[in-house]
């Protein structure tokens, strides 16, 4: 694909960034017999890949805001511009030493999402999507699964820790696995949202829903879906992912199949 000078921008960002992890995680690997263990190296990884990716889109873009996992919120002088970080998505899996991790960028124009990257340093691949100009695994156009039936398709989803949430929430979880699980042919929960909307877009998974995520969670992601032709809503069917954190997507049957047993679940 022929990248623009913006996509070129984020790319180089996240090869960047991803040297970093990509030789962090070998350090983690060796970690795991400590009896310290890599918890304390991992978070120095992270605010390091996120150190390095706010420089390098600062350096090509000085005006933009910036909304980073580590760092939080910095307004630029172009207010509407904004770029949107997980330097390190599937930070259990790193820290496990699970090759299943990657950098996430997005670009937020106004109240649109316009650029999407997301790059998983382990296994090198990089998926690259602009608003209009479609999804791509490097040079690879990407296109959402055409599975139209239920009982052949694979879904991904989040899954709740106990600790994290009410008891409330984690029983409608409970409830919104028990109806999917009836009507699909499996579930897979791999720990990274990003490669999750990154592995939909190129038709490894055929849906995908999770709740309490936050924006540069999800961000890349959606554009990656939506270019490669697949439908993306928060849980009520609107378009506010971002400020509700919560999102389903797939292709239009998985889609809408989705959204019918997540309402079931919901008022069960």
């Amino acid at each position: 694909m022929l990248r623009s000078a913006l996509l070129n921008v984020m790319v180089q960002a996240a090869r960047k960034a991803g040297r970093g992890l990509k030789r962090d995680f070998g350090e983690v690997e060796q970690l795991q017999v400590s009896l310290k263990g890599p918890a304390n190296f991992v978070s120095i990884a992270d605010q390091r890949a996120e150190d390095v990716l706010r420089a390098e889109l600062a350096k090509a873009r000085p005006g933009y805001g910036f909304l980073g996992e580590e760092s939080g919120r910095h307004d630029g002088t172009d207010t509407t511009h904004t770029w949107i970080v997980d330097p390190l998505d599937g930070t259990s899996n790193f820290l496990h030493g699970i090759p299943h991790f990657a950098v996430s960028i997005a670009l937020m124009r106004e109240d649109t999402i316009v650029a999407g990257v997301i790059y998983n340093p382990a296994t090198e691949e990089l998926y690259m999507a602009e608003r209009g100009k479609g999804a791509f695994l490097e040079d690879r156009r990407l296109r959402v699964a055409a599975r139209k039936r239920t009982e052949e398709a694979i879904v991904a989803c989040g899954l709740p820790h106990h600790g994290r949430g009410d008891a409330e929430f984690l029983a409608l979880s409970r409830r919104e696995i028990a109806e999917v699980q009836a009507r699909f042919a499996g579930l897979r929960r791999f720990g990274a949202a990003a490669l999750d909307l990154a592995w939909l877009a190129a038709g490894r998974f055929d849906g995908y829903w999770e709740r309490n995520l936050a924006p540069w969670d999800m961000a890349a992601g959606i554009l990656l879906v939506r270019e490669a032709g697949g439908f993306v809503s928060d849980l009520d069917d609107g378009d506010a992912m971002l400020a509700k954190g919560h999102i389903v997507a797939g292709n239009e049957p998985m889609h809408r199949a989705l959204l019918t047993l997540l309402k079931a679940a919901g008022k069960s």
